[in-house]
């Protein structure tokens, strides 16, 4: 977990002296952007017109080498068709800068890079329906499908052994749970951490493995209109919690991210599913432990989340984001059960691919 002095606290002014400096960008406009552990701004020039300035936490920015793979995925990933920003250039050519700020902590040194703006609006804004549901499902196992095929020499740098956010590292939660004491899921939390241990760690090798993104929430996705009344993902966002891991960690993220402000979330996961499965489909043991995955997702979020705001009170709003509504969701998973929650998703996916193989037959 990073220390609350790593975060940055750039003014404007201070923005406007390192893009100027940097990239020869006179900006019009500077807006911050949420951001969990970094600060991101909306920066829009007469000369570059929009980009998006991310300043990467102090403690991050020590990782240049996993940085530097993050930047190449992206790339990488643009060049094969997704919609992932690319790195914009400085003045002398680098696609990132080391840069020394005091944010009120002593001097620190901060990764800079300038990212390209992609159109679009979050998943958050937008009304759900379960085609936008398919679309997550189907562009977060395209995602990691592409990554399977990507070369590089630091690769091995995402082998990310104890990184908090990791799927695989459910178990070092458990020094975090007492932030949940008083609250109506501390003992839902422990279960769920017992689950993990007894239901999850013994089938981890049946897992597939590749490369997840690990973070693709609803602020994370972009979305503009395709057609009269359908979506398209214009944008993937935020590749801070890339690592080595499982196609069905994935898709347990997906999932969950995907309930978090839908009216009706426990049928998220039946289009999610169906949109994964038509590019990649489950095993047994994938299938088995999907559901604790998914409940080991809302513990990450609502532990951390709650951890975190004793370090960064000032951010709570944007760090309690998931709480608001994730205690309730993860309450009601529990209570309904593997088995009936199961049912509702595996053959609300039967469902909705057989509709869209009839529609595609009748098109």
């Amino acid at each position: 977990m990073l220390a609350k002095e790593s975060k940055p606290n750039l003014s404007h002014s201070q923005v406007t002296e390192v893009i100027l400096r940097l990239y020869g960008l006179h900006t019009s406009v500077i807006r911050p952007l949420p951001s969990y552990d970094d600060q991101n701004f909306y920066v829009d020039s007469s000369e570059g017109g929009e980009s998006v300035l991310k300043v990467l936490n102090s403690t991050d920015s020590q990782k240049v080498t996993l940085v530097e793979l993050q930047t190449h995925t992206m790339n990488f990933l643009h060049q094969s068709g997704l919609p992932a920003q690319t790195t914009l250039p400085t003045l002398t050519g680098q696609l990132m800068s080391l840069e020394e700020f005091d944010c009120g902590f002593g001097k620190q040194k901060y990764l800079v890079r300038l990212l390209t703006y992609l159109p679009g609006t979050t998943i958050a804004k937008i009304p759900p329906s379960p085609q936008i549901l398919y679309e997550v499902g189907e562009m977060a196992a395209t995602l990691d499908t592409t990554l399977l095929q990507m070369e590089h020499p630091n690769i091995s740098c995402l082998q990310r052994e104890g990184f908090i956010w990791s799927l695989s590292s459910i178990p070092l939660l458990n020094q975090y749970v007492y932030v949940m004491d008083g609250t109506p899921v501390h003992e839902i939390v422990k279960a769920v951490l017992k689950q993990y241990d007894t239901h999850v760690v013994p089938k981890l090798s049946l897992f597939r493995k590749c490369i997840n993104h690990g973070d693709l929430n609803d602020h994370n996705l972009l979305m503009e209109p395709n057609g009269p009344s359908k979506f398209k993902i214009s944008g993937i966002l935020d590749f801070g919690d890339m690592s080595s891991g499982y196609f069905i960690f994935e898709l347990a993220i997906s999932i969950m991210y995907m309930m978090i402000e839908n009216p009706d979330p426990i049928n998220v996961g039946g289009p999610v599913l169906a949109g994964w499965e038509s590019v990649f489909r489950l095993n047994e043991a994938e299938r088995d432990c999907l559901y604790i995955l998914v409940l080991c997702r809302f513990c990450q979020s609502l532990v951390l989340g709650r951890y975190t705001v004793t370090q960064q009170p000032e951010n709570e709003e944007y760090l309690m984001t998931t709480a608001k509504t994730g205690v309730l969701h993860l309450c009601r998973l529990w209570e309904l059960g593997k088995e009936e929650v199961e049912r509702i998703w595996f053959q609300s996916a039967a469902q909705f691919r057989q509709s869209a193989v009839v529609d595609s037959n009748q098109s």
